[in-house]
């Protein structure tokens, strides 16, 4: 059985960003920890080369003590490894429609990491945050220009999340020293928060008295109806969980085959605002309990199978998670403007009986 190519045109552009860009393969689902070669990657300008030599980190704005620390210093510091899940907020873009005209996403910009680093508030306490601080700013080292903005890559965390034990400057990954492409020689980690937030390649942490009003802060990563719409930021992870696709596919549209039988199906579930409590498998339209496993850590994707007997015949599979505040992925998508935070169910279509 064979389908035909989708006819909704990808632009020039948009292939350009595919091609630059890379997902994670949903079988990499399968490991805890996905290997670095295998983690989705998104580059918003270029990647710069750094040399750790010479590099620098500022820290400065509303603080006692504004500092400046190389590479060597802030190894000496406390360091903490920490297993997190980052998810790209415009994963699951490509499923809308209208295609929002960006990155073209469908549900693979994930990936899980043991990250090696530093508490970002060990270094603001010695730094010495003032009175009336409200917000810190990170900017990185990579440059572009965006909206017609020169501009280096920059966002703002509030004070309060900032100060939030977990977030780590982070000089490593799985163990080996933080590959170019994922912000060598450190970056920012902000474990819950979508992966727009953890900027790399970082240069400068400044310590502001009002908000930030830079491009990727007040006009990118804001969930807007349409383009008059101030919008709201687009901050935590949104419950979602995808499954390993079963059985075997087809070369171009994907596809799964499988002979009939009792199936273990397998996948992962994670959520940046609260513990993920129950996983469900769905096939074709009904709802089947699956079994969670323990996460490797509070920020960390957990496990979960789900046993299917396998009737011959085509078949429609899908999976959703709640978290512990009640929040659950939905059925059908919500459109916006940028395409962000779209946690709509995976659907996977299968055939039982066929080729394999």
């Amino acid at each position: 059985m064979t389908e035909p190519p989708s006819t909704a045109a990808i632009s020039h552009e948009e292939l350009q960003l595919a091609a630059r860009n890379h997902a994670m393969p949903l079988e990499a689902l399968r490991w805890d920890v996905t290997p670095i070669g295998l983690h989705y990657l998104l580059t918003h300008y270029d990647v710069p080369m750094l040399d750790p030599s010479a590099f620098r980190l500022e820290v400065d704005g509303h603080v006692e003590r504004p500092l400046s620390l190389g590479i060597d210093d802030l190894r000496m510091r406390e360091t903490v490894t920490s297993t997190v899940t980052m998810e790209c907020a415009g994963n699951g873009r490509a499923g809308l429609a209208p295609r929002p005209v960006s990155q073209p996403w469908l549900l693979e910009a994930v990936g899980t990491g043991e990250w090696t680093g530093t508490p970002l508030r060990g270094l603001l306490a010695d730094a010495g945050i003032r009175d009336g601080a409200v917000e810190v700013v990170f900017e990185g080292a990579d440059r572009g220009v965006e909206g017609g903005e020169a501009q280096a890559y920059a966002r703002s965390l509030p004070l309060a999340d900032a100060l939030a034990p977990e977030v780590l400057l982070a000089w490593g990954l799985n163990g080996h020293v933080l590959p170019p492409q994922h912000g060598f020689p450190l970056r920012l980690l902000v474990p819950g928060w979508y992966g727009m937030t953890s900027v790399k390649w970082l240069t400068r942490i400044t310590v502001t008295t009002v908000p930030f009003t830079g491009y990727q802060n007040q006009e990118s990563y804001r969930i807007r109806r349409d383009e008059d719409d101030p919008g709201v930021p687009v901050t935590r992870i949104a419950p979602r969980a995808l499954m390993v696709p079963p059985g075997v596919p087809d070369f171009m549209t994907r596809r799964r085959f499988l002979p009939e039988g009792r199936v273990t199906v397998e996948g992962r579930a994670w959520s940046g605002r609260a513990p993920v409590v129950a996983v469900e498998l769905g096939v074709d339209g009904e709802w089947i309990p699956a079994r969670l496993e323990r996460a490797s850590g509070p920020f960390a994707w957990r496990r979960w199978t789900a046993e299917w007997d396998a009737a011959a015949g085509e078949h429609e599979l899908s999976c959703r998670c709640r978290d512990e505040a009640g929040g659950e992925q939905p059925l059908e998508a919500s459109w916006n403007v940028g395409g962000y935070a779209n946690n709509a169910v995976q659907r996977v279509a299968v055939t039982v009986g066929g080729p394999a």
